[in-house]
């Protein structure tokens, strides 16, 4: 049995909303076929959207989403994306799957998006292919008031006279890859050259630089040694990291199970050597993390489309598994966390939707992010378990308050044991029954299909928390009081 003590005196911080943060990328089956059918589709659609996926966005509370990519972001010109003639382009992702991208998503149908889910808007802006000019005339496309300038007379000419809403912007994407596979150094000059345009545009916005590729934490002490002259022009440090991959992405056995979530468990350190690297400079008010890729990266093909659709795949109870431990840790550190993005929203990596045609259903990642919402501007308080050293028979817990209600998300990584938990209150009286959703499957490798839709929901139940719970192997509980 592991006992479960919530300190309710000691708090961690804020849960920022933005921690529960979506992506979306022009790759793949993101973008055409996934969110967006067109407006003449006879799919239900909202401005051309698929109309479910925003419905269950807005259910989710979804707080921001990240746009366009992505390496595809490196290749972007927002000019591509506007007005009534728009070019057909060549493709970051066209080398691996043929496709080219027809910009029939470009600012303004995103900006539907958002708005229609009730999200904020995170656009990562161009830095390895275009001047800082160029970006410079996108923000004051977007942003610039009514009638002030050609541009942004040029936005209400394409059917907004008012400016967009865009509170973040990422400064570059992956620059120690794809990016342009530059040093921290380099990058470092280049951020400082972009950002000193982009801010003097406006003012309000966050602009977010190029974090590491998880545990690259060169790259973080080279950044944050040569940004410490022009600290005020940076509000983030996006770092990445993806889980991989440990077997099959449905046929895995129980130790490829267990492997696949000690990756995932990984994001902890990450986290914290990062963090101490920030905290060496002295720049922890300026670089608070932003992990706006993370996720599964399994082998591609798994997926309805089984291949078309670059990089999809299907998403099971460890996938699930693999988003409650992510989510847990977020909140536990969510002192350090500016936002977080999850990779990516449809028929891609780690998706909450998988769509194509009629047909739109969600995953199991899903249900996890609905359980979880309410941590959202949460505060965080410190969880501590006993008798759970040996991580293949570990629970994950993270515990918030808000509005005088605690929310408990417990997941328990063993696929061999149900846990017998007993929750013990520090600091406040908690009552004897409360509400419940859980998250199971009889089989760890259950997925939903078009098909079979609902194979794996959670149901509601109601346990009494003046006794010992037991949560069934592989199982996601979210206790609410």
């Amino acid at each position: 049995m592991k006992k479960i003590y919530l300190m309710y005196p000691q708090k961690k911080g804020t849960i920022a909303p933005e921690i529960y943060g979506h992506f979306t990328e022009h790759i793949g089956g993101v973008i055409y076929d996934g969110i967006w059918v067109g407006k003449d589709s006879k799919i239900p659609n909202i401005k051309g959207f698929r109309k479910e996926i925003i419905e269950k966005l807005r259910a989710i509370k979804a707080p921001v989403i990240r746009w366009p990519g992505g390496c595809f972001a490196e290749i972007y010109d927002w000019r591509d994306g506007i007005g009534k003639d728009r070019p057909s382009r060549i493709s970051w992702w066209g080398y691996k799957d043929g496709k080219t991208e027809p910009n029939e998503v470009g600012t303004h149908e995103f900006m539907d998006f958002c708005e229609e889910a009730g999200a904020d808007a995170y656009f990562a802006a161009n830095l390895t292919g275009v001047p800082p000019l160029h970006i410079r005339n996108w923000m004051d496309y977007c942003l610039s008031p009514k009638g002030s300038t050609t541009l942004a007379k040029e936005r209400e000419k394409n059917g907004h006279p008012e400016p967009f809403k865009i509170p973040y912007w990422g400064v570059g994407n992956e620059n120690w890859g794809g990016g342009g596979c530059m040093t921290p150094d380099f990058y470092a000059n280049e951020f400082k050259r972009l950002s000193v345009v982009m801010s003097n545009v406006a003012q309000d916005v966050e602009l977010y630089a190029c974090g590491s590729n998880a545990s690259d934490y060169g790259w973080t002490d080279g950044l944050m040694r040569n940004t410490l002259n022009s600290r005020d022009l940076m509000h983030g440090f996006a770092m990445h990291y993806y889980c991989g991959c440990a077997g099959d992405p449905v046929s895995f056995t129980n130790e490829e199970w267990s492997q696949l979530l000690l990756n995932a468990a990984h994001m902890e350190e990450i986290i914290n050597r990062n963090w101490n690297i920030i905290c060496g400079y002295g720049m922890e008010s300026h670089a608070k993390l932003v992990i706006d890729e993370w996720g599964c990266w399994h082998p591609d093909g798994s997926g309805p489309s089984r291949g078309e659709n670059l990089f999809e795949q299907q998403s099971t109870m460890r996938d699930a598994m693999v988003t409650a431990l992510t989510l847990n840790i977020f909140n536990k550190h969510c002192d350090k966390i500016r936002m977080a993005n999850v990779a990516q929203l449809v028929n891609n990596l780690h998706a909450l939707f998988l769509a194509r045609g009629e047909h739109c259903i969600t995953t199991p990642t899903y249900h996890v992010f609905d359980m979880y919402k309410e941590h959202q501007g949460a505060e965080s308080i410190v969880v501590t378990v006993t008798n759970n050293e040996d991580f293949e028979s570990s629970v994950t817990v993270s515990a918030s308050v808000k509005d005088n209600k605690t929310l408990i998300t417990i997941g328990n990584l063993s696929c061999t044991k149900d846990s017998e938990i007993v929750l013990e209150a520090v600091g406040m009286d908690i009552p004897k029954t409360a509400e419940a959703t859980l998250l199971y499957a009889d089989d760890m490798h259950e997925h939903n299909t078009f098909e079979s839709p609902e194979n794996v929901i959670p149901v509601k139940i109601e346990v009494d928390i003046s006794k010992p719970i037991i949560i069934p192997k592989t199982g996601i509980l979210a206790i609410r009081f």
